[in-house]
């Protein structure tokens, strides 16, 4: 899988543009997800092969209801997503936003468990995470 960066409900453009600044020397793929995605499997999303191959077979019937259902709910905050990066790719991505000065607390790497998720409940796992952590 090529290594891509998704990024869910960045809509400060001063923010946004920081944050591109900043992956840009890294040479990774960086996709906004348009909120009307959410609802589509993580692994979609990032063009995980068995993903792709499926296309939008994969999202009729009731999971297609409910991404209606939820298409104009928002995240509570930004949330990146890093998929098909090793762990030094990871390490040099986490540098790079702190390098740059951006707090970015919803960060999830892409796994064969997480990779069916849709945007809502991968945040709601993160977010939960966090405050655990914190």
């Amino acid at each position: 899988m090529r290594e891509i960066i998704l990024l869910f409900q960045f809509e400060d453009r001063t923010r946004k543009n920081k944050l591109m600044r900043a992956l840009l020397p890294l040479r990774m793929k960086i996709k906004e997800v348009p909120q009307g995605d959410y609802g589509k499997p993580m692994g979609y999303l990032a063009g995980v092969k068995e993903f792709v191959e499926g296309e939008e077979s994969d999202f009729s019937g009731a999971a297609q209801l409910a991404q209606e259902e939820v298409l104009q709910e928002r995240l509570s905050g930004e949330m990146l997503v890093m998929a098909g990066l090793n762990g030094d790719r990871i390490d040099q991505v986490l540098r790079a936003l702190h390098k740059a000065g951006l707090s970015i607390p919803y960060k999830a790497v892409l796994t064969p468990s997480n990779q069916n998720w849709d945007a809502w409940k991968l945040f709601a796992e993160v977010k939960q995470e966090h405050e655990t952590m914190a």
